[in-house]
């Protein structure tokens, strides 16, 4: 059984020490595995693109984790290469494509550089990577992908809206506005539309109150009033996020 050494935070993002087990999300249990994102299937926003026509030929998943999203899309039919920075991620990712019966092509690479995964990708899917990097490193993902990408390739792109409410634990410069998005990726791709989508987290409004109770840092810096976290069906958190779709100069 792996030992959680320390805690991961908004300030300390080590997510290959989250994704295996040497790390506790900032608020949780002792030795409880929590990783919001990680929903134990695609993520609904995703699934609704795939049926929608959205993807083409070769797609690259960018910052898969544990591949649930690219298991999808391979089953689909696509030709897909998962990418994350986490090798602990990865390993997980192709096991549960394994047992699933999906091929992909997983890989462990730097974001902003991209190495070795390739090139000619018809199709982009970044399902929540874009907010986990500084500007400086929007700034050379968005160059990495432009590299590895076809001329009038289509970059999907979901992360965390300005809208997020008050409650939710994730710092403010994880909130996107369009103009970071614009500033960031407008020298190599042509931002089509922005608009409103939904990511389900693994939370619960229980497990948010517990974790505001711990003083982890919130979205606004205010506890939430009651209705301003949304749910599924099942209880989990529903968080606002932008869906930009890009094409490649």
């Amino acid at each position: 059984m792996t030992t959680q050494e320390r805690t991961f935070s908004q300030e300390d993002k080590e997510y290959d020490a989250l994704y295996a087990g040497r790390a506790s999300f900032d608020g949780a249990a002792p030795g409880e595995v929590l990783i919001p994102w990680d929903i134990g299937e695609p993520q609904p926003a995703v699934a609704d693109l795939v049926r929608a026509g959205g993807f083409s030929g070769k797609v690259l998943d960018a910052g898969c984790g544990l591949g649930e999203n690219a298991i999808l899309l391979a089953n689909q039919g696509y030709e897909v290469t998962g990418v994350d920075g986490s090798s602990s991620a990865i390993e997980q990712a192709a096991r549960r494509a394994e047992a699933r019966g999906a091929q992909v092509k997983f890989l462990t690479s730097d974001a902003t550089e991209l190495d070795g995964v390739g090139s000619d990708f018809d199709t982009v899917l970044d399902s929540g990577l874009y907010h986990c990097l500084n500007d400086e490193q929007r700034s050379a993902y968005a160059a990495a992908l432009h590299r590895v990408c076809r001329t009038g390739a289509t970059l999907h792109l979901f992360c965390f809206a300005e809208s997020v409410p008050s409650g939710t634990p994730i710092v403010a410069q994880a909130l996107i506005s369009e103009a970071n998005l614009h500033a960031n990726l407008g020298r190599h791709w042509e931002i089509q539309d922005v608009t409103d989508a939904v990511f389900v987290t693994s939370f619960t409004r229980e497990l948010l109150a517990t974790l505001g109770e711990a003083g982890v840092p919130e979205a606004g810096g205010a506890r939430p009033g009651p209705d301003a976290i949304q749910v599924d069906e099942h209880g989990r958190v529903l968080t606002p996020m932008s869906y930009v779709r890009a094409q490649r100069r």
